[in-house]
């Protein structure tokens, strides 16, 4: 214990909490007041206090979460790294994904769309004991398209999925662009560690500005269009 409160700076008092709550995987216990920690319960802590800290989830929200049940948590993009490392701590591989099948109250098309964005490239499909599964990353999108649909963005009036292959295509030039840039200024001498803290911190700030800089040109864009009819 004393080791794992050194290794996520967290104090025990707080990791028995976790654990209490069954937010942990269970340790190791070879005889009476011993347990056995392991590289799963420091991933499991870190992704539980970035979650909290990064995410502004509560203890309640990250319990939902990992019981399957997301209802109306609003979870930031930049979490959902931290979902699927949380969920892989909990040990075997199907309790980190999620079934494409509990997508389908939130997307009723999401068989469909998703079988049109693995082709696009925008994520990958898990074939399991003959079912199909996604990454929480990967099952966010395909939910999110089924919310574009309930806001009125449907194949009706001409929004079609296709549509995520231009987001695909300027995300992917963005990231390599936001990459390059930060790898030609960032000092040799500084440390690899220290090079990935400033990455991480650094791209959950960028992507809610990216957020408020892309509103921000399609209300323009919009504005625009309006003047000109």
């Amino acid at each position: 214990m004393r080791e794992l409160e050194e290794k996520t700076g967290v104090k025990r008092e707080m990791i028995h909490f976790y654990l209490r709550n069954g937010m942990l995987p269970e340790p190791e216990r070879p005889r009476p007041r011993t347990a056995i920690y392991n590289d799963q319960h420091v991933t499991a802590i870190k992704s539980i206090r970035q979650l909290q800290t990064e995410g502004r989830l509560k203890i309640d929200e990250i319990k939902q979460l990992l019981q399957g049940n997301k209802g109306r948590i609003a979870t930031p993009a930049a979490s959902f790294r931290h979902l699927d490392e949380l969920f892989a701590s909990h040990a075997g591989l199907d309790q980190e994904l999620v079934p494409l099948t509990e997508i389908l109250d939130r997307n009723p098309k999401a068989e469909s769309d998703a079988k049109l964005f693995e082709a696009m490239g925008a994520i990958e499909l898990l074939k399991r004991k003959g079912k199909t599964y996604l990454s929480h990353v990967d099952a966010e999108i395909v939910g999110a398209w089924g919310d574009m649909r309930a806001a009125g963005a449907t194949e009706e009036i001409g929004i079609e999925p296709t549509l995520l292959k231009l987001h695909v295509e300027l995300a992917e030039r963005l990231a390599n662009g936001e990459v390059n840039y930060f790898l030609d200024r960032v000092p040799p001498s500084l440390s690899t560690e220290r090079k990935a803290e400033i990455a991480h911190k650094g791209a959950k700030v960028i992507l809610e500005l990216f957020s408020v800089l892309r509103m921000k040109a399609a209300i323009k864009a919009f504005a625009v269009v309006n003047e000109g009819s």
